[in-house]
């Protein structure tokens, strides 16, 4: 089998192939671009892989008027820029030494040693630079079939890293078969090491999470890690139920972390998973949505286009209800209204405090009648 793509043939990329083979070295396309390729699913980062060390690869790079950055030196990485074009070219590895978060590695002339220490086997394929596959670990016929499996024995990867039982759920989230449903193997091991997870920075677990509420339907592995006890680690207080009904009324609408957090509740979110100040400020308005009465033309007008609909999701799904009529046209006109008093006009006969409870409760007013009132009725 063979993969194919505007970025294998790019100028740059052939050319450094061809640069590390004329050296008598291998250089080949490995883990996301390979399986992405097969997979029909856009190549963002080009991996290599080879057995040249980082100082040739460096060298033969510089001599061949190529930008080099030691972008990981230490684990074997460095990120050749040939034609425009960035690639993490790194040397084949296997592991000296693990210990649940960081990995001591040695270098190696063997391929199959560098495919035994990656996490799954659709990450554990290969390519040359004709784009023929090399299948060192049987993890062709599992990407084929959508199967999410790890190389070897489960429990022992991810003791090398517990982001591993993370990555797995995404995995299956992103490329997974939901008919097929999850490796059992695999989810059992997840299962039995999910304390594991406590020992990670919450920086890597929030990242992880960002990515798997933003699959196209991340129910199914969601539900699985519920099962498994690991959301509970991660979440604690997280409840699944209403984010089949949210991905279900998206009807095909962009994935929105963000939205599908603000159903899945839990505690002290913003910092078990590390959010932003501005994340959490949009997360917490969301929130605070789901159980008010503003329309969805009040919500456009509070929390603009984006937030707006986030919220009006978010609000039908936990509350079990249908989406309002004509609520996308609804929130569109809310978002370009604008509230019509102003300070000057109440200045006559209020002032101070008076005249900004008395502006706050016209506003409330004007939101509840659905942004209709004029300025003259709420004069009147």
């Amino acid at each position: 089998m063979k993969i194919a793509g505007d970025w294998l043939t790019h100028s740059g990329t052939q050319a450094l192939c061809r640069l590390l083979e004329d050296a008598g070295h291998q250089a080949l396309f490995v883990g996301g671009c390979v399986r992405n390729a097969l997979m029909g699913v856009t190549v963002a980062d080009i991996d290599l892989a080879t057995d040249a060390v980082p100082k040739i690869v460096t060298d033969l790079a510089e001599k061949a008027d190529f930008r080099v950055v030691p972008t990981g030196i230490d684990h074997g990485t460095v990120t050749v820029i040939a034609a425009g074009v960035a690639h993490e070219v790194t040397t084949f590895r296997r592991d000296v030494q693990t210990d649940g978060r960081h990995a001591l590695v040695a270098f190696s002339k063997h391929l199959e040693e560098d495919a035994a220490r990656r996490d799954f086997t659709m990450n554990a394929l290969y390519a040359d630079r004709t784009g023929a596959v090399i299948d060192p670990l049987g993890g062709l016929a599992d990407l084929l079939a959508r199967r999410v499996r790890f190389v070897g024995a489960p429990a022992a990867r991810i003791a090398e890293d517990y982001l591993r039982i993370l990555r797995f759920f995404r995995f299956h989230a992103h490329f997974g078969d939901p008919a097929g449903g999850m490796d059992a193997d695999g989810l059992a091991a997840c299962a039995e090491n999910s304390a594991g997870l406590e020992t990670l920075s919450r920086e890597r677990i929030g990242v992880e999470m960002r990515k798997l509420l933003a699959a196209t339907d991340p129910v199914p592995a969601v539900a699985s890690m519920a099962a498994a006890g690991v959301l509970r680690v991660v979440l604690p207080g997280a409840e699944p139920r209403a984010l089949g009904p949210l991905v279900h009324l998206e009807g095909g609408r962009a994935p929105r972390w963000l939205r599908r957090l603000a159903v899945l509740g839990g505690q002290d979110v913003g910092d078990r998973l590390r959010l932003s100040r501005r994340e959490m400020t949009d997360l917490g308005r969301v929130r605070d949505e789901i159980g008010t009465l503003n329309t969805p033309a009040a919500l456009g007008f509070l929390l603009g286009d984006a937030l707006g609909a986030d919220a009006v999701l978010a609000r039908a799904a936990v509350m079990e209800q249908p989406l309002p009529m004509d609520w996308e046209a609804e929130l569109a006109r809310g978002a370009i209204a604008e509230f019509p008093l102003r300070a000057a006009d109440l200045m006559s006969r209020l002032q101070g405090p008076a005249l900004g409870a008395a502006l706050e409760a016209a506003r409330q007013r004007w939101l509840a009648s659905n942004l209709t009132l004029t300025r003259a009725q709420l004069l009147g």
